[in-house]
């Protein structure tokens, strides 16, 4: 089956990245009270989830993450006519981000085969209509260690304890504290130099949402904000050491692994609508 699946993967990146075509920004906004501005997030967010729903089989140990990207890539602007975000973002040369093992984030996608017993994080980012949906979550490539399975799991629990959190008057700390408190229980640090960001028809913007802190400070959550809540998670310390083209490249610095999961969120009047929520998700 890994065969098969590796010859449809020449099959599907053989003849490189499709053109991008032009699109005209938004004006900046991370707020919305408009229906059309909401749906637009709607179906960003959904578009951001299909991406990585679809490149699950090809998680597969000998793929690269360059084919990953060039996979997703096609598939974000031929299939979604949609853009990548990513791609020349500050000088970001792909249209996804593959952080393997002890790559916290910002991977940059290569020619290196993934091997058996890789984890790797996909984080996916489209603009449709010049709204952005932003996501990412763990890829095991073939039979994964327990204690990497142990690792993802808490990691995801950081996310979504701190996801049925959100609603109007919360504050941000509150979140964070959240996150550090169940990431330290388990004796795994938080990386601190990144953080969850509000989304819309921007990239980047307020609020900023770290993933500790202290409950009760903060910037106290609205409706009709929409942001990322994308906690990453390091096995051993949380200190960060940079490397690559830019220096976009973050790694633990101790050279143990790293494991991340995000969503885009919508603040309702009474609770959180999650934006990028995938098929086999459940919040119940």
């Amino acid at each position: 089956m890994s065969n098969e699946i590796l010859n449809q993967i020449k099959e599907l990146t053989k003849n490189g990245r499709v053109d991008v075509p032009k699109w005209t920004p938004k004006i900046a906004a991370t707020r919305f009270t408009d229906i059309a501005d909401i749906e637009g997030m709607r179906t960003a967010g959904r578009l951001a989830s299909e991406v990585l729903e679809m490149l699950l089989p090809y998680v597969v140990p000998g793929v690269t993450t360059d084919q990953l990207d060039i996979i997703a890539h096609n598939y974000i602007v031929s299939e979604q006519g949609a853009i990548p975000a990513p791609l020349n973002y500050h000088g970001f040369p792909n249209s996804i981000c593959t952080s393997v093992n002890d790559v916290i984030c910002h991977g940059i996608p290569n020619a290196k085969a993934l091997k058996k017993g890789d984890a790797v994080n996909i984080d996916i980012t489209v603009i449709k209509d010049g709204y952005y949906g932003d996501t990412s979550r763990m890829f095991f490539a073939g039979e994964p260690a327990p204690h990497l399975v142990r690792l993802c799991k808490v990691t995801q629990e950081c996310l979504y304890l701190a996801i049925k959190m959100v609603k109007p008057g919360v504050r941000i700390g509150d979140l964070g504290a959240a996150i550090a408190a169940h990431a330290h229980k388990h004796n795994y640090s938080v990386v601190e130099e990144y953080c969850g960001h509000g989304l819309g028809t921007t990239f980047h913007g307020e609020p900023q949402v770290a993933h500790y802190g202290t409950a009760g400070t903060g910037a106290v959550i609205e409706e009709g904000m929409t942001f990322t809540i994308e906690p990453m998670i390091n096995a051993g310390k949380k200190q960060v050491k940079h490397s690559g083209q830019d220096n976009w490249i973050a790694k633990t610095k101790d050279g143990r692994l790293s494991a991340q999961y995000e969503h885009s969120l919508l603040v309702t009047a009474d609770g959180v609508e999650i934006l990028t929520k995938r098929a086999e998700e459940d919040f119940s």
